[in-house]
């Protein structure tokens, strides 16, 4: 069967999404797996689900809003109440459940959000979606309908103590970049760990006000929740703002679950799109989280589980790969949050490509750099420099693979 319509070429491509999920999904036994996004299994996270869903079976109404029934084309309205009601108490922002929508995992809500905001105009030029700080996350890459939906900026490599070294949004000239709809981070960076400081984020969001534009902050890893964020800042929004959390790094990627949180017209937005093209989101996830959320025992785990085990993981991994990589020129992007390592390997010999192939034929799945340079039109040599890891999951399997990327690393550097 053939699929040539503009829609089917542009979405059944092979693309750097792909290539992830089917890496995460289809990887032989014994694989290494250090290159996808899945969450760690923490036994002391997953013991309070299961609570949850024995209490939600044993609750005839709860069942029905978890399983039985559909939710609002928003999202199920109690857990978007307990959402606002707890960031008002918390944070003071003016919210209520109308400033909340679901959808159906945050690369859902960024489908969403970078279409409704971008691409074609009847009234003028293509608009974009500018991303300050590259590199960023390998999702966006391809959601746009059409090609050029991202335009991004190299970020500022600031070299650091102790072999680490640092992203900085470039400033200069950002202001100057045409037919932008909107600016987009994420906080803390998908792959680096970076994590924007409030002062870079208020710059930012000043620039965004100034072209009549939001500036959207993916916090898929970071404050609220889930908290994989080692840095002690806040989190940042105004009604200029559009804030993405997801239930996935708690550990519940398979419910699926975004959550977008803006002014009401956004919303109003998101909610019309998911009634179109999904009726409405899963409830699964947000039953199992609300009580914990508005009870503040979300908070505890997000404070004394789920952060801890993640920052002691990025500290163990460092030390491995020192020890493995010794006398290789490697540079590892401080570690500020999320559950990745971002390797740079300055004038590696091969590309990232290379090296992401030959570790998949020894067992070790990596993410190559070069995937995460989405909108950036210029050459720039250390895109083929680096590796994203992940260093969230059995401490021996990490400290295996870490064995074979230096090993690789060495034997291209000797070649």
């Amino acid at each position: 069967m053939a699929f040539d319509t503009s829609f089917a070429r542009r979405f059944v491509r092979p693309t750097g999404t792909l290539e992830l999920m089917e890496d995460l999904g289809g990887a032989r036994p014994g694989t290494i797996m250090l290159g996808g996004g899945n969450p760690a299994r923490i036994p002391a996270l997953e013991a309070v689900y299961a609570r949850r869903l024995v209490e939600i079976a044993g609750d005839r109404t709860l069942f029905g809003r978890f399983a039985a029934s559909y939710a609002a084309p928003g999202g199920d309205v109690g857990f978007r109440t307990t959402v606002a009601e707890v960031l008002v108490s918390r944070y003071g922002w003016p919210l209520t459940w109308r400033n909340v929508a679901l959808t159906s995992g945050s690369q859902s809500a960024f489908f969403t959000l970078f279409n409704l905001l971008a691409g074609e105009r009847d009234d003028g030029p293509r608009q974009r979606i500018l991303l300050p700080l590259a590199p960023e996350y390998i999702g966006y890459a391809d959601v746009g309908l059409s090609d050029g939906l991202l335009v991004s900026r190299p970020a500022e490599i600031e070299v650091l103590p102790e072999g680490f070294f640092k992203y900085r949004v470039q400033f200069d000239g950002l202001e100057a970049v045409p037919d932008v709809a909107a600016l987009c981070v994420s906080r803390p960076t998908n792959p680096s760990g970076n994590v924007l400081d409030g002062d870079e984020l208020s710059r930012l969001d000043a620039i965004a006000r100034r072209r009549g534009v939001p500036l959207i902050v993916d916090a898929a890893y970071g404050l609220p929740f889930p908290g994989i964020q080692f840095t002690g800042d806040a989190p940042y929004w105004n009604d200029n703002v559009i804030l993405c959390l997801s239930l996935s790094k708690l550990g519940l990627p398979a419910t699926r679950t975004g959550i977008v949180i803006a002014a009401e017209p956004v919303i109003d937005a998101v909610t019309a799109f998911n009634a179109t093209a999904a009726l409405a989101p899963p409830a699964t996830g947000p039953l199992i989280i609300e009580p914990l959320l508005a009870s503040g025992e979300l908070e505890a785990l997000c404070r004394d589980v789920i952060r801890p085990y993640y920052e002691q993981r990025a500290h163990d991994a460092i030390a491995w790969l020192r020890e493995a990589c010794d006398g290789v020129p490697l540079r590892i992007h401080r570690p500020e949050g999320a559950f990745f390592l971002w390797l740079w390997f300055p004038g590696l010999p091969v590309t990232s490509r290379d090296l992401y192939a030959r570790l998949k034929a020894r067992g070790v799945l990596v993410l190559s750099g070069h995937h995460f340079f989405p909108g950036l039109a210029e050459p720039w040599a250390h895109r083929d420099e680096c590796l994203r890891v992940n260093c969230s999951h059995e401490p021996d399997r990490v400290q295996a693979g870490i064995r074979l990327i230096a090993e690789e690393v060495r034997c291209a550097y000797r070649a």
